[in-house]
């Protein structure tokens, strides 16, 4: 079922016009036509699984054009943690930001339009 899931999210993301990135979890789970309950988590259950094919294929985090509604135009904590624990962001908090940035820029030019 995630699996499933994390597909469409990738079809989505990749499909999606670079003028309405980044996404946030809320407008991805809207255009997934997500019923609640539990529909950011599923999104965010299908991002993690995104994030791990990343990592394992050596392409960019497709996971990072998604952000949180609050905050400063970034992830959720769950995606830096993840990061970090998948060796892609560095751990030191006040470098996460930047390092993001820079995931961000990478997954939109590879993306497959």
């Amino acid at each position: 079922m995630a699996q499933e899931l994390a597909a469409r999210v990738r079809q989505v993301l990749e499909k999606q016009p670079v003028a309405e990135l980044p996404l946030t979890y809320r407008q991805l789970a809207e255009q997934l036509a997500l019923e609640p309950p539990r529909t950011i988590q599923r999104v965010a259950q299908a991002l993690e699984v995104l994030m791990h094919e990343d990592a394992a294929a050596g392409r960019p985090f497709i996971a990072a054009l998604v952000v949180s509604q609050r905050g400063e135009g970034a992830p959720a904590p769950g995606f830096f943690e993840l990061a970090v624990a998948l060796g892609r962001l560095p751990a030191e908090r006040n470098l996460q930001l930047s390092a993001y940035r820079d995931e961000y820029q990478r997954a939109l030019s590879s993306r497959s339009l």
